[in-house]
């Protein structure tokens, strides 16, 4: 049975996160999902009205109170089953974990900012410098998920893992052109892996 409300978009990779979080910890039926079609210069009024930021993913609980920002709702909804949790609850382990998921995100953030400037933003007013900017930040971050963080990754789909394997999923579905598998072979083969959990292909974003 439902006992709190999900809004989102299919082709959030913030939406994402927290259903690949639910499916991981066998929550997904606790959640019903609520549509929510938003664009920076076009809020909904369902979530504007409970998150004046007017972002999704926003959580709705039992109690009527709403949680917004992936990360807080990735934190509360990992708190709420009984299994091994996907965030350390403490020690360095935790704010480790909890860095690489921000780096990811990093990668989200930057995706996305480029998305609105090729899909939103008339041709003429393109900023290259801006787009180039925001690339660079996601090679910076896939560098170092690649040289340094495969072994973690490995180890235990995580909040770490489960937030890069989303980002690159978004980098497949919106930015296909950059390419990244081309210059990041060890990336490339832990998420062919991690792609095909139940819990990524329940969550596919639609093309």
């Amino acid at each position: 049975m439902s006992t709190m409300t999900l809004f989102h978009s299919p082709s959030s990779p913030f939406v994402r996160k927290v259903l690949v979080l639910l499916h991981e910890t066998g929550q997904s039926e606790r959640v019903a999902l609520q549509a929510a079609q938003l664009t920076p210069l076009s809020p909904d009024a369902g979530v504007v009205e409970s998150n004046p930021a007017g972002k999704i993913p926003a959580l709705r609980l039992a109690d009527g109170s709403v949680l917004h920002d992936s990360r807080v709702i990735l934190d509360y909804l990992d708190q709420q089953h009984v299994g091994a949790p996907l965030i350390p609850p403490s020690g360095s382990a935790r704010w480790r974990r909890l860095t690489l998921a921000s780096l990811a995100d990093a990668i989200l953030d930057a995706a996305v900012l480029m998305r609105y400037e090729t899909f939103l933003r008339p041709p003429e007013k393109r900023w290259d410098e801006w787009l180039a900017a925001q690339q660079e930040k996601i090679e910076r971050a896939l560098a170092y998920f690649e040289q340094d963080c495969l072994a973690e990754l490995s180890s235990h789909f995580d909040i770490a893992a489960l937030s890069l394997a989303c980002a690159l999923g978004y980098l497949d579905l919106r930015q296909p052109e950059l390419g990244w598998r081309e210059r990041y072979a060890g990336l490339a083969a832990w998420y062919a892996d991690v792609s095909q959990r139940p819990s990524m292909l329940a969550s596919m974003l639609p093309a």
